[in-house]
């Protein structure tokens, strides 16, 4: 695969994850080992990866993701639904996925949680930029990785009971916070295409607004 092809190609995969086949952990590792030569501001590095294979604990974690995902959301603004839903049949595929992956998420094979020292409540914009900035393009580089050895993942977080996670986990809450709940497996099949997406005049704005 060619970097544009990773780049073009990699989905947030729901429906076919492959629930049967183990993943190596020296795949993980590979996709991991990546992903630490991400940016991070500063160089600091504050980044912690949990990857839990173990089944029990998976289950507990998938059950966390259940009753978070059961709790009312914020509505989507009006805009946003216009975007999300500018391809017929796009936003029902997305939620035929979501509700495939909600009932089977206990048996994928590996689950990532990413995590940075530190935490952002009551913290400034600029502030929570440069936290969230030092560890999401890891782990958008754990995913790419993923892609191009034929795995599948999707951002799912962070939990929303993170702190019953982090119990769950023995992850320090007070020092540590959670970013992203992401599920890990083999995908069936490797044909993934190109999203649609809105035209890049109704987002790109040269000079000005």
């Amino acid at each position: 695969m060619t970097p544009d092809d990773v780049l073009s190609t990699t989905r947030a995969v729901r429906r076919r994850l492959d629930l049967t086949r183990p993943v190596p952990r020296e795949l993980v590792e590979e996709c991991l080992k990546l992903a630490v030569q991400a940016p991070t501001g500063r160089n600091r590095q504050r980044w912690h990866f949990v990857v839990v294979t173990g089944r029990e604990r998976r289950e507990r974690i998938a059950e966390l993701w259940r009753e978070g995902m059961n709790r009312p959301g914020t509505p989507m603004p009006e805009e946003d639904a216009r975007r999300a839903y500018a391809f017929p049949g796009s936003m029902e595929r997305v939620w035929e996925g979501a509700e495939h992956l909600y009932r089977h998420i206990h048996e994928v094979p590996v689950f990532l949680i990413p995590c940075i020292t530190g935490r952002t409540e009551g913290a400034s914009v600029h502030e929570q930029a440069n936290t969230f900035g030092s560890i999401m393009p890891a782990v958008w580089s754990f995913m790419l990785a993923a892609r191009a050895r034929s795995l599948g993942t999707a951002w799912l977080g962070p939990l929303r009971l993170e702190r019953e996670a982090a119990g769950v986990l023995g992850i320090p809450y007070e020092k540590v916070m959670q970013v992203a709940f992401v599920p890990l497996a083999y995908t069936i099949g490797t044909d993934f295409k190109p999203a649609r997406r809105v035209p890049m005049e109704e987002v790109t704005h040269w000079d000005h607004w």
